[in-house]
């Protein structure tokens, strides 16, 4: 397993660096690996396009837009988007906003509301549930917005059934109420909405979590040896690291 994904660091033509801590754990009967995140250490940020405009689309290109000297940590898609990969509902990058708030209910997970919104600030995030965030308008250095929410405040998404057969392997993001602790997790199998969102509280015990994605969802992790391939997605989030505390 760990040479077959190192084989896919070669293809991307990347070589492992230290990073964030990335682990697998059972839950529940499923297997799902786990990114800990550290917000007043770690540099966390939301990538869409390179200089020229052009939607990244994947690790490899994300890794190349850094400058020399920088380096993915780790990262996963973080977001829904349309056919041209644009996103499809609020997306901010360094402050300048691309896509507008969607508050609307609507088909298909995004608009299975709550839904919510993943806020980066200075040394701390949020994960707020959509016309919250509207109400409040918090000031976000980066944001993308998706959904269902997974968990509001501590309570599941009030959809979420224990015994539904919709099987995914999904992926999302919790936060901590300090926002200082924020977890990347993917499902390593199909999972269903209640068991996904019942790992972000009561297993990693975060009072709030947002769904990213179940059809595309996608992790790199070069310190325990993952890039996952694919099709071309849409918005990424990931850690930047200095090439300084990183190491082949």
């Amino acid at each position: 397993m760990l040479r077959a994904a190192l084989s896919l660091l070669a293809f991307f033509g990347l070589v492992p660096q230290a990073g964030q801590a990335c682990e697998t754990v059972l839950f529940d009967g499923a297997r799902f690996t786990i990114c800990e995140i550290d917000m007043a250490q770690d540099d966390l940020r939301l990538f869409l396009r390179d200089s020229d405009g052009t939607i990244l689309g994947n690790f490899a290109r994300v890794e190349n837009s850094l400058p020399a000297g920088s380096h993915l940590g780790v990262a996963m898609n973080a977001g829904m988007f349309h056919d041209d990969r644009g996103p499809v509902g609020l997306y901010v990058e360094e402050g300048q906003q691309e896509m507008r708030l969607i508050t609307s209910d609507g088909p298909g997970n995004f608009g299975l509301l709550p839904n919510g919104v993943f806020c980066i600030q200075d040394g701390r995030a949020l994960v707020m549930e959509s016309r919250r965030f509207e109400a409040e308008a918090p000031q976000c250095r980066f944001a993308t917005q998706s959904g269902p929410m997974l968990v509001i405040d501590g309570e599941l998404h009030p959809r979420f059934l224990a015994d539904s057969d919709s099987l995914n392997v999904r992926n999302g993001v919790g936060v901590d109420e300090t926002g200082r602790r924020v977890v990347l997790a993917i499902s390593d199998e199909a999972v269903n909405f209640h068991h996904f969102a019942r790992l972000f509280r009561d297993r990693l015990g975060l009072p709030n979590a947002l769904f990213f994605d179940g059809r595309v969802s996608r992790l790199y992790a070069p310190s325990i040896g993952r890039a996952d391939l694919g099709f071309p997605v849409g918005p990424i989030i990931g850690t930047v690291v200095d090439g300084t505390a990183g190491g082949s």
